[in-house]
């Protein structure tokens, strides 16, 4: 059809959409009827075609065009909201208020000349039943009830408060569950008993537990024992199995709680032995591309930090070189901060500040703070340019009077003059190339005196010197 369409004041010359057995015709009788119901009926027969034809393709163009929201929503029924989109497409007022769950029951009448009339069944309504009805009762208004929760520890049996929860229903919940022997379960239970009323219930968390196989157990025994032992082949073997197997994902927790006690205790013995072969152990751990050590940092990097500025790490610190595993540890903590550290975690600006604090400790001893000067030097020039060099007047003093002690006044001990050489020996490693970016030359010596303190003054810029 060539004419134009007028909707709802809007032109549309789009042709319907082509649908598998799309060749009805609204009859000029249907429209006929539809005309008396809304009181026209002085139509003749051509009026009655031209409203046929026309509303034929304005339906054809809805109803096309309910088949293509249909199909893009993935469904195979048509429903009335298709049809409602179709006509706000096409800028036809959709039809408000039409809308149900279930298939329409259409009836068919017909009448005489074989017309055959389609209508829904619509029930009919009494007024007077409507009338004499009793009105729906009024809703309640919003209010706030306030109740007691809790009195004095006890929570009263009100039908606000929750019912308390029986043993028997606890205990198919699973919400008493005490990993241990029955005896430890009771003891638990009756600590409970004792501080609670009987009213009142303890919902403790179930604690999950990684259970070992046999062959994980004996492997687990096998690696601690080789770790400590005193065969350095099968230490070996024993390392480079932490370094490169991925299994040892459930072993995990057992492997850092066995590296956490044993640096604590033998820390606590002087122990300089076993507290190296911990560390190799951890490096191992740290290693190990396969392991997820993130949520066991809090059992690994103390151990690591006792070892870097403990007091006293072996029996003999005069003669005992635990300088070299304090420079180990040093190092491992920094690798530790390479791979794990985040904008969330914050690990390394947290170890810096631990760090700078225990430099700033006046009354730590001297090994401590060769830990801490040598640990904040492995993270990089700019820690060393803004946690060392700021306190290096301190550290000059402090060495002059142990390494100088001109006057004889003070009682240096033969530990505390190899502590300070050390510190000596690590700051003139990590300083000077620092000092050789921030200062510009020429180096004055009376310069380096006054910013760096008069005994590690001119030593600082005789090193500055060579580097330039």
């Amino acid at each position: 059809m060539n004419s134009k369409v007028i909707m709802n004041g809007q032109s549309s010359e789009d042709e319907p959409n082509k649908m598998s057995g799309n060749n009805f015709v609204i009859s000029n009788d249907s429209v006929k009827v539809i005309s008396e119901t809304v009181g026209i009926s002085n139509l003749d027969e051509t009026g009655l075609s031209i409203l046929s034809e026309r509303t034929t393709f304005v339906l054809k163009l809805i109803l096309g065009d309910s088949k293509q929201f249909m199909e893009k929503n993935n469904r195979l029924k048509l429903t009335s909201d298709d049809i409602d989109l179709a006509m706000r497409n096409r800028g036809i007022e959709p039809v408000f208020g039409f809308y149900t769950g279930e298939p329409i029951p259409f009836r068919m009448a017909s009448g005489g000349s074989g017309r055959e009339i389609f209508f829904d069944d619509e029930k009919e309504v009494d007024l007077n039943d409507i009338i004499s009805a009793p009105p729906p009762k009024v809703p309640l208004e919003c209010t706030i009830k306030p109740h007691w929760l809790a009195i004095e520890g006890i929570q009263p049996l009100i039908p606000e408060n929750p019912a308390p929860i029986t043993k028997k229903v606890s205990s198919e919940q699973g919400t008493l569950n005490i990993i241990g022997s029955q005896k430890a379960a009771e003891s638990v239970l009756n600590k409970s008993k004792i501080k609670l009323n009987t009213v009142e219930k303890v919902r403790i968390k179930e604690v999950t537990t990684h259970e070992l196989s046999i062959e994980q157990q004996l492997y687990l025994k096998e690696i601690t024992e080789a770790c400590v032992g005193s065969d350095e082949n099968r230490r070996i073997e024993a390392l480079n199995s932490l370094m490169t197997d991925t299994g040892l994902f459930q072993m995990l927790p057992r492997l850092c709680n066995f590296i956490s006690e044993g640096v604590r205790i033998n820390t606590v013995q002087n122990n300089l032995a076993l507290l190296i072969y911990l560390m190799r152990m951890t490096k191992s751990l740290v290693d190990n591309q396969s392991l997820s050590l993130e949520k066991y940092l809090h059992e690994l990097i103390p151990p690591i930090f006792s070892c870097i500025i403990s007091r006293q790490l072996c029996i003999r610190p005069d003669s005992d070189n635990h300088w070299a595993l304090r420079d180990f540890a040093a190092r491992l903590i920094c690798q530790v901060c390479k791979n794990f550290n985040t904008s969330t975690n914050q690990l390394q600006s947290r170890i810096t500040k631990m760090l700078s604090t225990t430099l700033q400790n006046e009354s730590a001893p001297l090994a401590t703070h060769y830990g801490a000067i040598i640990c904040l030097g492995e993270l990089g020039q700019e820690v060393v340019k803004a946690f060392v060099l700021p306190h290096l007047v301190q550290i000059s003093e402090k060495l002059a009077s142990v390494l100088e002690n001109s006057l004889g006044m003070l009682i240096i001990s033969n530990i505390d003059r190899i502590a300070a050489e050390h510190i000596k020996t690590a700051v003139l490693k990590i300083v000077p190339p620092v000092l050789r970016q921030v200062k510009n030359s020429p180096d004055s010596v009376e310069e380096y005196k006054q910013d760096h303190g008069l005994y590690l003054g001119p030593l600082l810029h005789s090193a500055v010197l060579k580097l330039r």
